[in-house]
């Protein structure tokens, strides 16, 4: 049975032994500087009782976080700190290492990530974090990104399995393979952009269960990630949105709306039978198609909000045509 998160205080225990809270703040390019955005968003939503805090290298923010943190008023020890590694290999890896610690100066790092795989380094930048974690810098080494050949390279070299996979997910981006893999490799799943970067937000079904539960899309997306058992980090950096973000756990949504919600990924495969150009992780026409599409239950359920599921495949086809013409 997969763990889902019942309030901000929710906690999973990694295949270390770790235990990280389930629910975050992502900060994603969020300005930095002393006293912007970032530094703002973080004080907010550690004294509004976040305490898991996600950032990286390339943020170009991790200072922010480390003045907030001391800022605060709450204990490092009860905050749980992600950054990530962009570079790769050895030595370019501990000299990103080395100025992250200095950022954030926070004495040491929850969960370091690789921040995307790359050809050839995968096993040699792993091997330095976990080098990192022998010597007590870090607690828990994870992955960003990965796909299943990735994380399987790790296994084949030997190394000890990651303690998580952060990954887009929403109900755009399942991505149900990878997922699947990772909860049969004890790897547990971060999805970050649970709100698909804003670009959903007006979609009109999403839109009617939204109003179905008095919540906003924004709420009800969260929510699909909240219930789908991922640990969820949604980014903002209003200080409202922080808190209205975080107002997911008093409520679900419904198997037939969540079986709505889960369409979607299924009118993506479908689009993609279409559109051979399509832009998607090359790793996303790995798994059996009919995996993803239990057609019955979600055209069924589609049709109960008046749209034509055809009518929207056909749509995306023309749409396409149209572009590239």
């Amino acid at each position: 049975m997969t763990l889902k998160a019942t309030s901000l205080a929710s906690k999973i225990v990694l295949n270390d032994g770790v235990e990280m809270p389930m629910f975050g703040l992502g900060l994603y390019m969020s300005a930095s500087g002393q006293g912007k955005a970032a530094e703002k968003a973080v004080i907010h939503a550690v004294q509004n009782n976040y305490r898991l805090l996600d950032t990286a290298q390339f943020y170009g923010n991790e200072a922010d976080v480390g003045r907030a943190v001391k800022k605060s008023g709450v204990d490092r020890k009860d905050l749980f700190i992600v950054t990530k590694v962009w570079e790769n290999g050895e030595a370019r890896c501990k000299e990103v290492f080395n100025e992250s610690m200095k950022k954030l100066d926070l004495g040491y790092i929850d969960l370091y990530l690789i921040h995307s795989p790359s050809a050839g380094k995968n096993v040699e930048t792993y091997k330095t974090l976990l080098d990192f974690k022998s010597k007590g810098l870090i607690r828990s080494v994870g992955v960003s990104n990965y796909g299943v050949q990735h994380l399987e390279g790790l296994k084949d070299a030997g190394l000890l399995t990651p303690s998580v996979n952060q990954i887009e997910l929403h109900p755009w981006q399942q991505k149900k393979h990878i997922v699947k893999y990772c909860r049969e490799n004890g790897i547990a799943v971060m999805g970050y952009s649970p709100m698909a970067k804003g670009q959903k937000l007006k979609d009109p079904t999403l839109g009617k269960i939204a109003q179905k539960y008095n919540k906003t899309p924004a709420q009800v997306m969260i929510r699909w990630s909240v219930q789908m058992g991922f640990i969820t980090i949604p980014k903002s950096v209003n200080l409202d949105r922080i808190i209205e973000n975080a107002d997911v756990f008093d409520w679900s949504i419904d198997e037939e709306d969540m079986t709505i919600l889960s369409a979607y990924e299924i009118q993506s495969v479908l689009c993609r039978l279409w559109q051979a150009d399509a832009c998607y992780h090359p790793e996303e026409s790995d798994p059996k198609i009919e995996e993803n599409m239990q057609v019955v239950g979600a055209l069924s359920a589609l049709k109960r909000f008046g749209q034509s599921y055809i009518y929207v495949m056909e749509s995306s086809r023309h749409s396409q045509s149209e572009s590239s013409s």
